[in-house]
């Protein structure tokens, strides 16, 4: 990208001179408050423009930055806004606008979306477009991914914020049988999150190992002929986390034992009659694991 200028002066501009490039949809409670704080204490940072290139009737100035910030201006009755003007041409104001909204902390799933697949139709490749918004290149691989395979039903789900777009990139990994079943156990609130993610790679792992899911009739090659639903995959998930349950109390009852038979050993150990009937009989060493266990009781009881 070439250099752009920017003047040093604020100049005050006509709101509808300004043509917005990349405009779109804003939370009004967002809107509100940048109108409320500019009716209270004025405009702090000025809008950024440059000429404009794009052809738009009646329109002076690209806007680049600063689309709530006129929205807001204008629902005050303002008809003009303090502007810095640079000189950058079509593409460089439309990357620029881009890059600007996708890099604030908070922007909506499909505005990111859109941000993106522009980028890639200016001809960026991931790398790019990763550095150029401050995003990781493995979060825009998987954006682009989810664009280039045409998901279409997890896209819509991003776009309606029934799905956050980094668990969408998650689910798109999936066959599409299985990605409708998790998409509609995070939208039933059934799995959400982690949880959701800890299903997704047991169904995975289950599959690599060749097992089949309950209520799956094998076909004639052998492999389920039905889709997995929402159920099956909640199953999967209750069925790990039954299994972890079992597990941590099988632990939980092994470390209750193994606690009582080292301080079992070592108040006999304390015994000294007891001591000279061990060496008596040549058992005067422990296991290895077994000692150092009441040697690790024996400090804490010092």
């Amino acid at each position: 990208m070439s250099k752009t200028g920017r003047t040093s002066q604020v100049t005050m501009i006509a709101i509808e001179r300004i043509n917005i490039l990349n405009q779109r949809a804003r939370n009004q409670k967002i809107f509100y408050d940048i109108a409320s704080n500019i009716s209270q204490v004025g405009l702090k940072r000025p809008i950024t423009v440059t000429a404009c290139r794009s052809g738009a009737a009646d329109k002076d100035y690209d806007l680049i930055c600063g689309q709530g910030r006129i929205e807001a201006f204008a629902a005050c009755g303002q008809t003009h806004i303090p502007a810095l003007i640079i000189d950058a041409s079509e593409e460089q104001a439309l990357i620029m606008s881009l890059v600007e909204n996708l890099a604030r902390r908070q922007h909506r799933a499909m505005d990111l979306l859109q941000g993106v697949e522009i980028l890639q139709k200016q001809g960026y490749d991931g790398r790019t477009i990763a550095a150029k918004t401050g995003l990781t290149f493995e979060y825009v691989k998987g954006i682009l991914n989810l664009m280039e395979r045409g998901e279409e039903r997890l896209l819509a789900a991003v776009e309606n914020g029934n799905m956050p777009i980094s668990l969408a990139i998650k689910v798109a990994e999936s066959p599409d049988g299985d990605q409708r079943a998790l998409q509609e156990a995070y939208e039933t609130k059934q799995l959400r999150g982690t949880r959701l993610l800890l299903a997704k790679r047991l169904i995975e792992s289950r599959k690599r190992r060749g097992k089949t899911f309950a209520g799956a009739r094998p076909n004639h090659r052998g492999g389920p002929d039905k889709a997995l639903s929402a159920r099956d995959i909640l199953k999967v998930y209750q069925r790990e986390v039954d299994r972890k349950r079992v597990l941590t109390r099988k632990a939980d009852m092994v470390n209750n034992r193994l606690m009582f038979i080292t301080e079992a050993l070592r108040q006999l150990l304390a015994d000294a009659n007891f001591s000279n009937l061990l060496r008596a009989e040549g058992l005067t060493t422990l296991p290895k694991p077994l000692a150092a266990l009441m040697d690790e009781k024996g400090q804490r009881h010092a």
